[in-house]
C-alpha cells in the first residue's frame, strides 16, 4: 500500500495565496500547534529566491517543503527552513521525494548549496539527510531554536546539527562494514529495552569514530524523560567536543543486529578540506 500510495504522490511548486493557506494549515497538523508560518510572509519568499513544494495525493496536500534564501556574509545558499508531512503519511519516502524535488529546482535556480537544521537524536531525519541525500555536518548547534512547545519537541532542549547539502557534487559512498571497524565515542548498555548512555570518550585519536543513538527518541520520551535527557546531554558533550576539533559527520548507519541503535559516522577533517559549495 505504501508504494502505491508514494506512486500517486505528485509534487508541484506551490504559488498561490490559496495553496500556501493549504501549507499553512498543513504545518498546524503536522506540529500540534496553533503557529504556523503566515501566508503573508510565504507568498513573500517566493517572489524573493525561495520556494514552497506540495505533495499531493490526488488534491490533497501532505507535505511540504519550505525554502528561502540564506547568506553566511560570505556565500549565498539556499536555506531550507521546514519539511513536514501528513502523521498518516509518515515512513513512506515522501520527505526523500520532496527533498530531491528541492535539489532539482534549487539547481534550476542557480543554487549549489543547500543548509537546514535537524535533531540528531530524530534518526529517521538523520538517514535522511546523511544517509540518502549525503548531507554532511560540522556544526552543532546548543538549544538552536529555544523552548519548543510543540509536540515532538516540548521539554527537551532544542539542540541542532547543521546540514550541508553540496547539491553540485556527486554522493560519497559509506560503507556499513565501518560499524564493526570503527571506535565509538560512548559505551552503551540497556535498562528496560532501552539504550543507555555510559563512559563518553572524548579523547579518540582514530581516523573515523562512531556515536551511538537510540533509534526511537520520541518513545523514550514518553517513557522515560529523565533518559531522554541524559541522550541530549551525553551526544551534546561528544559533538560539540570532536566537531571543535575539526571532525565532520558523514553519515547515520543502522546497527544490522541490534533494533533502535543508530551510529552517527564521524571523520577527522583533513587540512585543506573545505566546507562551501564549490
Amino acid at each position: 500500500m505504501d508504494n502505491q500510495i508514494r506512486s500517486s504522490i505528485k509534487i508541484r511548486n506551490l504559488q498561490t495565496a490559496d495553496e500556501l493557506e493549504t501549507v499553512r494549515k498543513l504545518e498546524a497538523i503536522v506540529w500540534s500547534t496553533e503557529e504556523s508560518v503566515p501566508v503573508t510572509q510565504t507568498i513573500a519568499v517566493v517572489k524573493n529566491g525561495g520556494f514552497i513544494l506540495g505533495a499531493f495525493l490526488e488534491d490533497v496536500l501532505v507535505g511540504f517543503q519550505y525554502s528561502f534564501p540564506g547568506f553566511d556574509g560570505q556565500k549565498i545558499y539556499l536555506y531550507s527552513h521546514s519539511l513536514g508531512i501528513h502523521p498518516e503519511y509518515r515512513r513512506m519516502g515522501i520527505g526523500e521525494m520532496l527533498k530531491t524535488e528541492q535539489k532539482a529546482t534549487a539547481l534550476q535556480k542557480g543554487y549549489d548549496l543547500i543548509k537546514w537544521t535537524f535533531d540528531p537524536l530524530e534518526t529517521v531525519n538523520g538517514n535522511l539527510n546523511l544517509h540518502k541525500l549525503g548531507g554532511t555536518c560540522s556544526i552543532y548547534m546548543e538549544d538552536a531554536y529555544g523552548d519548543i512547545p510543540d509536540e515532538l519537541n516540548a521539554g527537551i532542549p532544542s539542540d541542532r546539527f547543521l546540514v550541508e547539502w553540496k547539491i553540485k557534487k556527486p554522493k560519497l559512498h559509506r560503507s556499513k562494514d565501518r560499524i564493526e571497524e570503527t571506535p565509538s565515542a560512548i559505551q552503551t548498555g540497556f535498562q528496560n529495552d532501552y539504550l543507555v548512555p555510559d563512559q563518553i570518550e572524548l579523547n579518540r585519536t582514530s581516523s573515523t569514530l562512531l556515536v551511538p543513538v537510540p533509534g526511537n527518541f520520541q518513545t523514550l520520551k514518553q517513557k522515560d524523560f529523565s533518559l531522554a535527557l541524559e541522550w541530549r546531554e551525553a551526544t551534546r558533550k561528544v559533538f560539540t567536543n570532536y566537531l571543535s576539533q575539526g571532525w565532520i559527520v558523514i553519515d547515520l548507519l543502522k546497527d544490522p543486529q541490534q533494533q533502535n541503535l543508530y551510529y552517527y559516522l564521524m571523520e577527522k577533517r583533513q587540512q585543506g578540506d573545505s566546507t562551501d559549495g564549490n
